[in-house]
């Protein structure tokens, strides 16, 4: 049987993803600043889980922020196109893509699965999970809770501040003038979600909308997000793996279709290479 991974290496979080026809098993850690070293230790913990050796994987793709640091990949595939192929397997009606990462977010458009169009952010971390994280510790609440908080606002407070840094600021002032923590918050994630909505707009959004990324698990977030979209998104069952399952799904492509062309990719020498390396 051939088995196939993915290495989604993101700026705050790893994950990978072993699947033969179904998902095999799949691991999230937090992304550390040895980048080869950790896609190593987190594959051997995905294949120990798995009961599986290391050369019994027919192909592994790397795909996320750190793809470079995974030499032992066949092959590096763009975030873009690997969470267009994992959404689309998931739903497959999938029109638009918007992926809240921890220090980027992007739109991506995609018709029959293929991708006809994406957009970025700039560099200001404004709309990513870092901006939520940094701000939910300015005013002494576990990011965890801040969507559940936001929620429970019945008059949220306008934040008008676009850039980070003064956001901050503004969210930590209204505290100090009184405002009530949940009105903050619920204020602090519709100014999120207008700058992300601002953003996927650029590529005329149609559903079926999935939201991916961690924001994906901000309660909070997504409702506003949901409001300026106006119908409901669709949320992937665990939206952090998205990108890994992507990556482990293209591989099947590219050894699907090398076989029919006659030319099966052959693994690298250096894989096991690398993986005496870090032994």
């Amino acid at each position: 049987m051939d088995y196939f991974a993915g290495l989604d290496i993101g700026s705050t979080m790893t994950k990978v993803v072993i699947m033969a026809q179904e998902v095999v098993i799949s691991l999230v850690r937090v992304t550390k600043p040895e980048q080869r070293k950790l896609a190593y230790l987190l594959m051997r913990e995905a294949l120990r889980g798995s009961g599986l050796s290391f050369d019994e994987l027919t192909y592994i793709v790397a795909t996320g922020y750190g793809r470079i640091n995974v030499p032992f990949a066949d092959r590096q595939v763009t975030e873009i196109s690997c969470h267009a192929r994992g959404v689309s397997y998931l739903v497959p009606g999938v029109r638009t893509i918007i992926d809240i990462g921890g220090q980027d977010c992007k739109g991506i458009k995609v018709v029959g699965g293929r991708v006809v169009g994406f957009v970025m952010n700039d560099k200001c971390a404004a709309g990513t999970g870092r901006f939520l994280e940094l701000t939910a510790g300015a005013l002494g609440v576990e990011v965890e809770e801040i969507g559940e908080l936001a929620l429970t606002s019945g008059n949220p407070v306008e934040i008008s501040s676009t850039c980070t840094v003064f956001a901050q600021q503004e969210v930590v002032t209204k505290l100090a003038e009184g405002v009530a923590l949940n009105d903050i918050l619920a204020g602090l994630h519709q100014a999120i979600a207008a700058r992300i909505f601002s953003l996927v707009s650029r590529l005329r959004i149609e559903p079926e909308v999935v939201i991916t990324g961690g924001g994906a698990k901000n309660v909070g977030l997504v409702k506003a997000l949901e409001e300026k979209l106006g119908f409901p998104a669709v949320l992937p069952a665990d939206p952090l793996l998205t990108g890994a399952l992507g990556a482990a799904l293209l591989g099947r492509d590219l050894v699907e279709k090398a076989r029919k062309e006659g030319a099966l990719p052959t693994k690298r020498e250096r894989r096991l290479e690398e993986v005496r390396f870090f032994a």
